[in-house]
């Protein structure tokens, strides 16, 4: 039937792209490769949403095509929904298909010659036929605001250790942040239906995982394109999963700060059953920043949002993302953004330096920032954040929490990760996916020190 290898790049919702694009290829008798070098068909699932993930995503062609010349390399994902010729140009790729035919992935392959897959009979999909002068791979994009489909198949937090499945329940996004070329290559929000999602997590929580991760481009919108009376809204889904499944603990990964309503923080709050762990995407402290990026938040409604969450639940993990070298940011919005941080009771922040994308409307602003300034802006904050992590951790030493472990390591010891997401390290080899209760002695690096209790 043949053998295949899907790479992943970028966030967890590519991550849940590639977990249910095997899927579409084992249901169809295809085989997983080990490697890449293995595989007789390589899929590429990209990200685009900085230049340095479009220039990982031409070196791992290369590095493919090095390795494995007769493998057919099938390119899909964000880069190839936003620039489809640019990399059917390229060297040892065979197709492109775009994210709006990703769900279509398996039967374009087949019709496409790259596999042979008897279940499948369906006819070629229409795409850019190559020209003899510039031999371009076949591409099969189109219109990203025309999807309406959502990909959704667990992928799990480790390749070699089954644990934290990651189900994406939502996906695109109907902000136009100014920087951010998101929208544009994965389409509109739309959520996953409830039934589904429901289906999704018994059958997890059936398979004996005990933390869920629950994902999503832009998360907090769940539910509002789906046409029910009830009007659900996120913290609906998770009330819904608490009372309708068994699973032991749910984990919320990004939710943008305004979604944050009172309802969802009173209901994190409120149960065991969700991790103490909130993620709000800040992106600047400064207030005219925030309305350059099209934010729809000023810097007093997010901390706002921060402040009531701590209050809520003073020992979570709250996080966030940050940009630095916005074009315009001067010396005085980045000391705005500085000093919101540091009074904010942040454990942990994803620090990026600005990366121009074609077609966004940043491309094209003035005063763009030097790239050496951007870079130390990036480092003042990461040292901020670790100063903040550091203090965060120093008030479990000689406490108790809740943990699950992931993985063995070399040194006797077991990983784990604590409700408030903490990287633990744990004495003694414990096996995966356990939930427990560890006694914290000390702090080595950024990981907690502890045993099981």
């Amino acid at each position: 039937m043949g053998s295949f290898f899907v790479e992943n790049f970028g966030c967890r919702a590519t991550q849940a792209d590639g977990a249910a694009i095997e899927r579409q290829l084992t249901d169809r008798g295809l085989s997983r490769a080990g490697t890449a070098a293995e595989a007789e068909v390589v899929v590429l699932n990209t990200c685009t949403v900085t230049s340095s993930a479009d220039q990982d995503a031409r070196a791992a062609i290369r590095r493919i095509h090095r390795a494995n010349p007769s493998a057919r390399i099938l390119v899909t994902g964000c880069y190839a929904q936003r620039a489809p010729k640019e990399i059917a140009a390229l060297d040892g790729v065979s197709l492109v298909v775009g994210n709006s035919h990703k769900h279509r992935l398996a039967e374009i392959a087949a019709a496409s010659g790259f596999v042979s897959i008897s279940s499948l009979s369906a006819p070629p999909v229409s795409s850019e036929a190559p020209s003899a002068a510039d031999r371009r791979a076949p591409i099969v994009v189109e219109d990203i605001f025309a999807h309406t489909e959502l990909l959704a198949a667990p992928v799990f937090d480790s390749d070699n250790e089954k644990t934290r499945p990651n189900l994406k329940v939502q996906d695109g996004c109907n902000n136009r942040c100014s920087f951010c070329v998101i929208p544009f290559v994965r389409g509109r929000s739309r959520s996953l239906s409830l039934d589904e999602v429901l289906q999704n997590v018994e059958q997890l929580v059936a398979n004996g995982y005990q933390e869920l991760v629950l994902s999503g481009i832009n998360l907090g919108r769940w539910g509002r394109d789906l046409r029910d009376v009830r009007r659900l809204r996120f913290a609906d889904l998770l009330q819904s999963i608490l009372e309708r499944t068994s699973v032991p603990l749910l984990r919320i990964s990004s939710v943008e700060p305004m979604d944050w309503s009172d309802d969802l923080i009173a209901l994190v709050a409120s149960t065991p059953r969700i991790a103490s762990h909130a993620h709000l995407p800040l992106q600047s402290g400064s207030d005219r920043i925030l309305r350059l990026m099209h934010r729809r938040y000023r810097p007093w409604h997010y901390e706002d949002r921060i402040q009531r969450i701590h209050a809520a639940m003073p020992t979570a993990a709250i996080g966030a993302d940050v940009m630095v070298g916005f074009p315009g940011e001067s010396e005085d919005d980045f000391e705005q953004t500085r000093a919101f941080i540091e009074r904010l009771p942040f454990t942990y922040l994803h620090v990026f330096t600005y990366s121009s994308r074609p077609g966004t409307p940043s491309a094209s602003m003035p005063a763009q920032v030097p790239v050496h300034q951007a870079r130390e802006r990036n480092r003042v904050l990461r040292e901020l954040a670790a100063r903040k992590k550091r203090a965060f951790q120093e008030q479990f030493v000689g406490e108790s929490l809740r943990a699950i472990t992931l993985t063995q390591i070399s040194n006797g010891r077991t990983e784990a990760l604590t409700d408030n997401y903490q990287k633990l390290w744990l004495t003694g080899q414990l096996p995966a996916n356990r939930m427990l209760t560890a006694r914290i002695r000390s702090i080595e690096g950024e990981a907690l020190v502890g045993d099981a209790e």
